[in-house]
């Protein structure tokens, strides 16, 4: 079969293409996937470009959607033919107990799904949303649980409620098509006007360009009748932080899931203070967590915006892609 694996020192001029044998078959508690896709994510993105970042041949990818082929014995909640996609965190199947690194995460601390099959415990897997090709499954294990996390699990997220969103990237397009489909209000930014008119398509209620408007958080407010809203999917980090601070309402919900603008810097505490709002770190989620929302999936007229599609020999250049920004929505690789 074939696989992508990471050669030392790393970075994207290493990931090489191999043939290999065919996985054992499943042992006790186990399943055989056929692996047809794979969804590229910032975290995936660092841990590939940057030198020492993995060991040596390392098999790279967080995401992996496909088709059970065989089953080992005990397994009862996955049968041959079945459409499964992976869990980020494989290890934490449910509870408040959560995992604080990324040593269980496939291609990080383990093999990840650049490659044609897997044998792994049946646990790791969830279902896949009814109806939705592999390329779009394999979106939900890191971008789409983690809007989802945020917004409903922490968020608390209801009907009329006004959610900010920043950017359009996978985790920030997931935000909008979910809070929409709750019936909730949405505020989204980019710095390309033509990205604001495919967020408007997508149902967006404002959009604000942050480059011609760098006090997007005042905007946000004024947009609100000067409330702030309730929910803000923060992806930028330090450089973002105090504006969504800004653009939040007493007591909002600021929910950190990246760090794209870097990995520390000065936060406006007095003001976080004072508003009484709750900024709460997540990385993506549970199985649990990821049950719930394919349940969710398959009760909603949603699916994921998938920008474009690499073959699996053409990772590194997937990589560059996303690298470039030019993207709107997911970036997938079909294997």
């Amino acid at each position: 079969m074939k696989q992508v694996t990471l050669k030392a020192p790393g970075g994207l001029d290493n990931l090489t293409m191999a043939e290999v044998d065919a996985p054992a078959a499943p042992g006790p508690g186990e399943i055989l996937v056929r692996v047809k896709a794979s969804s590229l994510n910032y975290h995936d993105y660092r841990v590939c470009s940057l030198p020492g970042a993995l060991p040596d041949g390392r098999i790279p990818m967080a995401d992996g959607a496909g088709v059970v082929e065989a089953v080992g014995e005990g397994v009862s909640e996955f049968a041959r033919g079945d459409a499964v996609v992976s869990c980020f965190f494989p290890e934490w199947q449910a509870g408040d107990e959560r995992p604080f690194d990324f040593s269980t995460v496939p291609g990080d601390g383990r093999d990840g799904f650049a490659r044609e099959q897997v044998v792994l415990p049946a646990t790791w897997f969830t279902p896949a949303p009814k109806g939705w090709t592999h390329e779009e499954a394999a979106t939900i294990t890191t971008a789409g649980l983690t809007a989802w996390r945020a917004l409903v699990v922490d968020g608390g997220l209801k009907a009329g409620d006004t959610v900010a969103v920043l950017g359009t990237g996978g985790v920030s397009i997931y935000a909008l098509q979910l809070a929409k489909a709750m019936g909730a209000r949405v505020i989204a930014t980019s710095s390309s006007d033509a990205k604001l008119e495919r967020l408007t398509a997508l149902g967006a209620d404002h959009v604000v360009n942050y480059r011609t408007t760098p006090e997007w958080g005042a905007e946000m407010r004024r947009l609100t009748g000067g409330r702030g809203v309730d929910l803000v999917v923060e992806v930028g980090g330090p450089g973002t932080l105090a504006q969504s601070i800004v653009a939040g309402r007493p007591g909002a919900h600021l929910a950190l899931i990246g760090v794209l603008t870097g990995r520390s810097g000065e936060i406006p505490t007095a003001l976080l203070m004072a508003r009484q709002q709750r900024l709460q770190g997540l990385i993506v989620g549970s199985r649990t967590h990821q049950r719930d929302f394919v349940r969710a999936l398959d009760a909603m007229k949603l699916r994921p915006v998938v920008d474009r599609s690499f073959p699996l020999d053409a990772l590194a250049e997937a990589f560059r892609y996303e690298e470039s920004g030019a993207h709107f929505g997911k970036i997938c690789v079909s294997i």
